[in-house]
């Protein structure tokens, strides 16, 4: 869980600040509660997208059923609405799946990146996690602790750089929102893959907003 969930695991998560980078651009996020709020947010977006979708995939890769994947898959792909993130999740996930390949070398990693490469799935990042976390009989909530964290740190990593705070305070706001990781997977897993959904409107407009920034650091 471990190493498969260290947030300089290199899939390339470091290159994007899930629209960070617009939001403090645009000075919605100007200090560090502000900076809460929005990782707040996003964590809340992910417990109620991906991280469902985290659940379902490892039930189905834990039955090895590959259909009930890729129909997971297609789920998650459509509901990421910017570019960006679509392509966040899509570069994330191949590249989770070829570490895993390589790394474990399970037949089932090797098929799923198979279908990627085949254009059979997109090959997005909350199914390649959760299948890879099933396969190590590592549990449904570890891999959602491993979601969770990942999109916190990823947005505090990138504040680190965008603005004026200190490590102090991100790792302060880092240990408060993971508190609220077990009430979230509680809910998560109690929901059905058709629930889906990760409505913020600020968030979405504030990504759209970074797919035509004139100066970017990162690519969301």
């Amino acid at each position: 869980m471990l190493q498969f969930g260290e947030s300089m695991f290199p899939i390339g998560g470091f290159s994007f600040s899930c629209a960070l980078e617009s939001a403090v651009q645009k000075g919605v996020v100007t200090d560090a509660s502000t900076l809460r709020a929005f990782t707040l947010t996003a964590v809340e977006q992910a417990a109620r997208g991906d991280g469902i979708a985290v659940i379902a995939a490892h039930r189905a890769a834990s039955a090895g059923d590959v259909d009930a994947l890729i129909h997971i898959d297609g789920e998650v792909y459509a509901r990421k609405l910017s570019d960006e993130a679509r392509l966040m999740s899509v570069r994330m996930g191949k590249r989770f799946t070829e570490m895993g390949a390589q790394v474990i070398g399970a037949p089932l990693l090797r098929k799923w990146l198979e279908c990627i490469d085949a254009s059979v799935v997109m090959g997005c990042y909350p199914v390649a996690l959760g299948m890879n976390f099933a396969i190590q009989n590592l549990t449904a909530q570890q891999a959602f602790v491993v979601l969770q964290y990942g999109t916190a740190s990823t947005i505090l990593s990138a504040a680190l750089r965008l603005m004026k705070i200190s490590h102090v305070e991100t790792q302060r706001i880092l240990f408060d929102l993971s508190g609220l990781t077990e009430a979230a997977y509680e809910s998560a897993a109690r929901a059905h893959l058709s629930s889906m959904a990760s409505y913020a409107p600020l968030a979405e407009i504030l990504a759209a907003i970074h797919t035509k920034a004139h100066v970017r650091l990162f690519m969301s």
